[in-house]
């Protein structure tokens, strides 16, 4: 069986690969994404005049809850992790690189780093769970002896998942409440 910390160097990677897609695709491409821009911005402008607090709890459900659903779905061929961390990784490159164009580096670290802290390694440690499990399932279908292995694997990756789910609390309250005061 493969030690988590593997897992976690396999995630990372993910997450890298996709940082570095991100990073150097065009910035012309926000052309191409305008459709999911005006949806993220409709949805800014929904969350605005709700309480912080039920912002928070938004965030906070929302996070965990794709967590947990990658967890979840793992076990096809582990695609909802490998995507979710690729995806997130291009993301973050992709903006990174237009704000840091469009603005400045500071406020590029103002907008990532306080929030960024807590739930960029939630991510990493929920997901490399994730590939884990999933990765043990797939075995379980085709090999008999591997099976026995499925419940202790579960056991041990649904702590990985509640430690992401924890640090994903605080990322909420750093997004919510603290983010918001350094980009004003």
């Amino acid at each position: 069986m493969i030690r988590y910390r593997t897992w976690l160097i396999i995630a990372i990677a993910l997450f890298g690969v996709g940082i570095v897609s991100g990073l150097a695709a065009p910035p012309s491409i926000v052309n191409l994404l305008s459709e999911e821009i005006t949806a993220l911005e409709e949805f800014a402008s929904l969350l605005a005049p709700l309480p912080q607090f039920l912002v928070f709890a938004i965030i906070f459900l929302k996070n965990t809850s794709t967590l947990l659903l990658s967890f979840i779905l793992s076990p096809i061929l582990c695609l909802v992790p490998i995507l979710a961390l690729t995806l997130n990784g291009w993301l973050i490159g992709f903006v990174s690189n237009v704000i840091v164009q469009e603005t400045s580096l500071w406020f590029l670290i103002a907008g990532l780093l306080p929030h960024g802290v807590f739930e960029l390694p939630a991510l990493i440690l929920g997901e490399a769970a994730a590939l884990s499990f999933g990765t043990v399932a797939i075995l379980a279908l085709f090999k008999k002896e591997r099976r026995k292995l499925l419940v202790p694997n579960l056991r041990q990756n649904l702590k990985y998942l509640l430690i992401a789910f924890a640090l994903l609390l605080p990322a909420a309250i750093m997004e919510t409440f603290v983010t918001p005061l350094l980009l004003t």
